[in-house]
C-alpha cells in the first residue's frame, strides 16, 4: 500500500442524480433508479476513475414527500449483486437497517455478495430515520423506535452480525477428498449470543470472504451515532456545512477511537460533497443553474421537509422566514437536523431559501467550478483533516459523474494524493483497513 496519505471517494449512487430535479434534466433518464445497465454504467464509469466504493442508500417506505428516486428504486443487496458482475476492482455498499432487519438473514446475504465479488462489499449500518413514521407500519410496528433505543439495537446488532460472519475461521474448510475431510469442526463456532434484543445460536452457513467481512460504514454523528463509529465502523459518512465543523467533527471522532483499542487510521471518514466540473467556473455555474431553474420550490421543499420533521412547508409562503415555522420534535437523523436549525437562526433564511441553502446538490459552494478549483478545494478538506475522503453526491448522472473521472481525478492523481491505479483487490485493501482478525482465532489460548 501507499504510504502517503491518499484522499478516498465513493460514488452515490442514486437514479439520474442526486438533485431533485435530476430527472427532468434533458440529459438525466427518468427511470434510471431501475435501469441496471444506467446503475453498472455509472459503477464503471467510478472504477475507471479508480474509485474506492460505489454505494447504494435505502429506505423502506414510500415518502411521497421527499426524493423522486426513493419512489422506485431497488433493494441494495440486490442491486450491488448485480454490479459486481460488470466490475472487477471498485467496492460496493449496500445499505440495510438494524431496525428493520434480523442479524443471521442479513449476516448471509451480505457475506453472499462478498464472495460473489471476491471482497468487495460494505454494509452501510444504518438505523433508519423515517420522518414520517411509515417504515414501522410496513413491519407490523405502530410507531418507529426512539433515536437512543434504535442505537442500542444497533449495537447489539453489529456485535451479533459480526461474531456470525466470524462463525468459520479461514482455514475451516480443508476439502481434503483423499481422507474425505470436508472442514475442521474444531474451527467452526457458534456465536451463543443472548441479549436485550437478540438471541442468536449460529454458526452461519458460510465461510469468511477474501476481506475477513465487509466493511461496516455507519452515517450517524450523535453521540450514540459516534459511539457506534468508533467502536466497530471502519468508515463514517458525515456531512457539515463547513470545512470548521468539519475539522472538529473529524477530530472528536478520531480521538475516540483509543479508548476501543483502535488507532486513528482504523477508521476513514468521507465527507459528502455535490461537485459540478466544467472547463471554467462560468460553465460549471450555469450547469447547477440548469437543475434549478427546473426546481419547483415546493417539491424542493418537501426534500426538505424529510430532514426537518417531516413538515408541511406547503402552508407557508417562500417568503416566510424560516424560523417562525412550526418544527415538530425530530425522531430521525438529530445531528443533522440541530445543525440545519442553528444555520436557520444564524442566517435568518427564508422557506424559499432552504434547499439551495441547506443541501450540498443545491448549494453553489467552491465544488461547483473548474477542475482546478474544485480539485483545490478537496485537497484543503483533505490536507486541513477535515475528512480522509468524500462521499460524491452528483446531482445529475452521469454527467457529472464523467466530468469529475475526467477532469479531476486526473489533477488529483498528479498531485500525488490520490491512487493512479488499485493496488490491491478487496475494499478493505482499496481503503487501507486491515482485514479483521478471526474473534475466535484471537481469543484461543495457546498451550
Amino acid at each position: 500500500m501507499s504510504e502517503k496519505r491518499q484522499i478516498k471517494l465513493s460514488l452515490y449512487l442514486i437514479g439520474a442524480g442526486m438533485h431533485v430535479a435530476a430527472w427532468r434534466h434533458p440529459q438525466g433518464q427518468a427511470d434510471a433508479s431501475i435501469d441496471i445497465k444506467a446503475l453498472q454504467k455509472a459503477a464503471q464509469i467510478a472504477e475507471k476513475g479508480k474509485f474506492d466504493i460505489a454505494f447504494v442508500a435505502d429506505s423502506l417506505a414510500i415518502n411521497h414527500e421527499s426524493h423522486p428516486h426513493i419512489l422506485n428504486r431497488f433493494d441494495p443487496i440486490v442491486q450491488i449483486t448485480a454490479l459486481a458482475s460488470a466490475t472487477e476492482k471498485i467496492g460496493l455498499g449496500a445499505t440495510a437497517s438494524t431496525t428493520y432487519s434480523e442479524p443471521y438473514v442479513l449476516a448471509r446475504q451480505l457475506l453472499s455478495v462478498d464472495h460473489i465479488s471476491n471482497g468487495r462489499v460494505a454494509w452501510n449500518l444504518v438505523t433508519t430515520s423515517d420522518a414520517t413514521g411509515q417504515t414501522a407500519l410496513n413491519f407490523s410496528r405502530e410507531k418507529h423506535v426512539e433515536h437512543d433505543k434504535r442505537y442500542e439495537r444497533a449495537e447489539e446488532f453489529a456485535d451479533v452480525i459480526r461474531a456470525l460472519w466470524d462463525s468459520w475461521e479461514d482455514d475451516a474448510f480443508v476439502y481434503d477428498k483423499e481422507n474425505g475431510v470436508f472442514y475442521d469442526r474444531e474451527k467452526v463456532h457458534e456465536a451463543n449470543y443472548k441479549g436485550q434484543h437478540f438471541s442468536v445460536k449460529g454458526p452461519l452457513n458460510i465461510a469468511r470472504s477474501p476481506q475477513g467481512y465487509p466493511v461496516i460504514v455507519v452515517a450517524g454523528a450523535s453521540k450514540p451515532g459516534q459511539k457506534l463509529s468508533t467502536r466497530v465502523a471502519d468508515a463514517v459518512f458525515v456531512h457539515w456545512d463547513d470545512i470548521k465543523t468539519a475539522k472538529e467533527h473529524y477530530k472528536t471522532l478520531k480521538s475516540q477511537l483509543a479508548q476501543h483499542g483502535r488507532s486513528e487510521d482504523e477508521l476513514v471518514v468521507f465527507h459528502g460533497i455535490s461537485p459540478v466540473v466544467a472547463d471554467t467556473e462560468a460553465e460549471a455555474i450555469q450547469r447547477h443553474k440548469e437543475l434549478q431553474d427546473l426546481l419547483d420550490p415546493y417539491e424542493a421543499l418537501k426534500f426538505v421537509s424529510g430532514y426537518m420533521g417531516n413538515v408541511d412547508f406547503s402552508k407557508y409562503s417562500l417568503d416566510t422566514p424560516a424560523i417562525e415555522v412550526d418544527y415538530p420534535e425530530v425522531n430521525s437523523i438529530q445531528s443533522n437536523f440541530n445543525e440545519l436549525i442553528d444555520i436557520v437562526k444564524r442566517e435568518n433564511l427564508k422557506v424559499g431559501d432552504l434547499y439551495a441553502r441547506l443541501f450540498n446538490v443545491g448549494k453553489r459552494d467552491a465544488f461547483v467550478g473548474s477542475p482546478q478549483q474544485v480539485a483545490d478545494e478537496m485537497e484543503r478538506w483533505f490536507n486541513e483533516k477535515a475528512c480522509d475522503g468524500f462521499m460524491l453526491q452528483f446531482p445529475l448522472l452521469p454527467r457529472d459523474l464523467e466530468a469529475f473521472v475526467e477532469k479531476v481525478v486526473p489533477i488529483l492523481q498528479e498531485r500525488g494524493i490520490f491512487r493512479k491505479d488499485y493496488e490491491g483487490n478487496t475494499l478493505r485493501e482499496h481503503l487501507g483497513v486491515v482485514k479483521p482478525v478471526n474473534q475466535y482465532t484471537r481469543t484461543k489460548v495457546t498451550p
